[in-house]
């Protein structure tokens, strides 16, 4: 997964492509629990882009899209928001893949 380095960074993969920007930080136990399988998730969907939004280096750009709970998963598709799985409850597997799911079709 490619770690965000700058805010100059959000805009270029926000209108280029199809993009999940996965919000997380080191201290958060529920980011650590989604760990060990997200490089299988990412295989299985390498249609998409995953992005690292580290939250703490990040907490402005949190803000202005409303995260207020990690992990959380973000997705756009050449400059338009096309889904959102953002809350503050731990997400199994099967609750994130299905979410990648909803977004076949928009990676055109």
């Amino acid at each position: 997964m490619k770690k965000l380095h700058s805010l100059e960074e959000v805009n270029t993969l926000v209108n280029s492509g199809t993009h999940v920007f996965v919000f997380s930080a080191d201290w958060c136990p529920d980011c650590r629990f989604i760990e060990p399988f997200m490089p299988e998730v990412e295989e299985k969907f390498s249609d998409l882009g995953f992005i690292y939004v580290d939250r703490d280096q990040f907490i402005d750009l949190c803000q202005e899209w409303d995260i207020y709970g990690i992990p959380s998963f973000v997705a756009f598709h050449n400059g338009n928001e096309v889904g959102r799985f953002v809350s503050k409850d731990r997400k199994t597997r099967e609750e994130i893949e299905s979410f990648l799911t909803s977004l076949s079709g928009t990676a055109d």
